[in-house]
């Protein structure tokens, strides 16, 4: 287990609590959805009484964050595999959907493959294929990880995970709301090309996220300052945005990071 030093805790503290966490809603049968980012890629996800968390992760405030119904983890790194966020907010007996390559690190969990689907907590659940085809470090081999559909209150909600626009994202249909991950490695993911990705299959709403990865590894590790936005994120976020102006699609920017303070 990774030990973080008492000073390195002390510095992320201090840069989380400088950062407030809010919420948007969906409409849906039964009742507003409502979604609250939590860090990088850890969102909550509300429904008539039940609580999805998908990807929780300790480096993110979870003071607020309320008991799951569900668990889904896209992917085994530590910023989407957290035992110990999955044993604050599991509800007792709540089902984790996971990998295999994630069940390794955390066993009492159940894996769906991508292309299977299950009924977990009363709640449909696709696994969708999240993975790379452009070569590069890091690369996210076919079958190592899943992105997700859920279904609440009549809306397919997509959770991409991470990887490129494979053919199994774009034949996605139905789509209502989407996270989508962008400023990936090696140029996969960037905010042109995932514009383009999100206009093959047309959600009526899309979120951004997993979009600071300097900024997670730091976070993972908080030794010294943050590291300096030498990819504007901004700028990137600006792009995307301006990218998918005209095409229906909604986006909605959240704040997934604490800010850089120094």
């Amino acid at each position: 287990m990774r030990v973080i030093s008492s000073t390195a805790v002390c510095v992320l503290l201090s840069v989380v609590s400088l950062w407030a966490q809010s919420s948007s809603r969906i409409a849906a049968e039964g009742g507003d959805i409502v979604i609250t980012p939590i860090i990088h890629a850890s969102v909550q996800i509300e429904h008539a009484g039940v609580v999805v968390q998908v990807d929780p992760w300790s480096v993110g405030d979870l003071s607020d964050a309320k008991p799951a119904d569900l668990i889904l983890i896209t992917d085994d790194p530590g910023h989407h595999l957290d035992p110990d966020a999955i044993a604050k907010l599991r509800k007792p007996g709540a089902p984790v959907v996971l990998t295999a390559a994630a069940q390794a690190g955390f066993a009492d969990g159940t894996v769906l493959s991508n292309g299977e689907s299950g009924l977990f907590a009363d709640i449909r659940v696709e696994a969708v294929g999240a993975y790379d085809m452009t070569p590069g470090r890091p690369f996210h081999p076919r079958g190592e990880a899943n992105g997700y559909v859920v279904t609440l209150g009549g809306k397919r909600v997509f959770l991409a995970g991470v990887g490129e626009c494979v053919p199994e994202v774009q034949a996605l249909q139905g789509i209502d709301v989407a996270f989508m991950p962008m400023n990936l490695p090696v140029d996969r993911m960037r905010p042109i090309p995932l514009a383009e990705c999100v206009k093959t299959f047309k959600p009526k709403v899309v979120y951004l996220n997993h979009y600071d990865q300097a900024y997670t590894g730091w976070l993972s590790n908080p030794q010294g300052d943050p590291p300096a936005d030498t990819q504007d994120t901004p700028a990137t976020i600006r792009a995307f945005a301006a990218a998918l102006d005209g095409e229906g699609i909604e986006f909605r920017d959240a704040a997934w990071y604490p800010p850089r303070a120094r």
